[in-house]
C-alpha cells in the first residue's frame, strides 16, 4: 500500500498520480506498465514516486483496490432489493450492477479486462484480501437465501461461498475464451446469457431431473 507521504499530498496530486497510473494500466498489463510513463503523465520524478510506493506492484494493488471500492458503490444500490427478489435473481441483478459500473468508468472496466488476463499467480497475489471479503458477501447472501427460503439449509454455506466466487471469475474467463471480444461490454447479453447458465446449475444442481 501507498506510503504516508503519499496520502499526505494535496488531493489534487494524488488525483493526478491515481488518474495516470488508470490509464497506463487500463492500457498495459501489469508487466508492460511502466513507472516512466506513469511519472510523465503525473509530471512526477522517480524519486519521488519511491517516496510513495514500494514499486509498481504496490501501486498497482492499490489502484486494484480502489476499483473494487468503486464498484461495491454499484452493487450496493442494489442491495436493497433483497428483501424483494428471490436469492438467484437478486444474484443477477449484481452481475447488472457490474456492467454498470464498467460502462460508467471504462478505463476501470479495462484495467479490470487486463486483469483477468494476468497470469495466475499475479491474480492470486492481488486479490488475496479481496477474495476473503467477496467470499464473506456470498456467505452473507446465502445465509439472506436461507432466512427467505430460496436457498436450502442443508447447504454448507462456507463451502458453497467459495463455489460462487469460483464460477463468478469462471464465467468471465469462459466467455472472453470462447468469444473474439475484449471485454464483456462488447456483447452484454450474450455475457449475461453465460450469467443466466451458471446461476441455473447454483439454483438447481448437477443432477439429471425427474419431469
Amino acid at each position: 500500500m501507498p506510503t504516508q507521504t503519499f496520502f499526505n499530498l494535496p488531493v489534487d496530486k494524488r488525483e493526478r498520480i491515481t488518474s495516470a497510473a488508470i490509464s497506463e494500466f487500463a492500457a498495459n498489463s501489469l508487466n508492460q506498465a511502466s513507472i516512466a510513463r506513469i511519472i510523465e503523465a503525473s509530471g512526477i520524478s522517480r524519486g519521488s514516486f519511491y517516496q510513495y510506493f514500494t514499486d509498481i506492484k504496490d501501486l498497482y494493488k492499490y489502484i486494484f483496490e480502489k476499483v473494487g471500492q468503486e464498484k461495491l458503490v454499484y452493487i450496493y444500490e442494489v442491495v436493497g432489493k433483497i428483501e424483494e427478489l428471490n436469492t438467484f435473481v437478486f444474484m443477477k441483478e449484481i452481475y447488472k450492477a457490474g456492467i454498470r459500473f464498467a460502462s460508467d468508468h471504462p478505463k476501470l472496466a479495462q484495467m479490470g479486462n487486463k486483469f483477468y488476463k494476468e497470469e495466475t499467480s499475479v491474480k492470486n497475489e492481488i486479490m488475496e484480501d479481496i477474495v476473503e471479503k467477496s467470499q464473506q458477501f456470498y456467505e452473507g447472501l446465502l445465509i439472506k437465501g436461507i432466512e427467505k427460503g430460496d436457498v436450502d439449509p442443508n447447504i454448507d454455506v462456507k463451502i458453497a461461498s467459495k463455489l460462487f466466487y469460483t464460477m463468478n471469475l469462471a464465467v468471465v474467463d469462459n466467455f472472453l475464451a470462447k468469444t473474439e471480444h475484449e471485454h464483456f461490454l462488447d456483447d452484454v447479453e450474450a455475457y449475461l446469457q453465460e450469467v443466466d447458465k451458471m446461476l441455473y446449475m447454483l439454483e438447481h444442481g448437477l443432477k439429471k431431473k425427474d419431469y
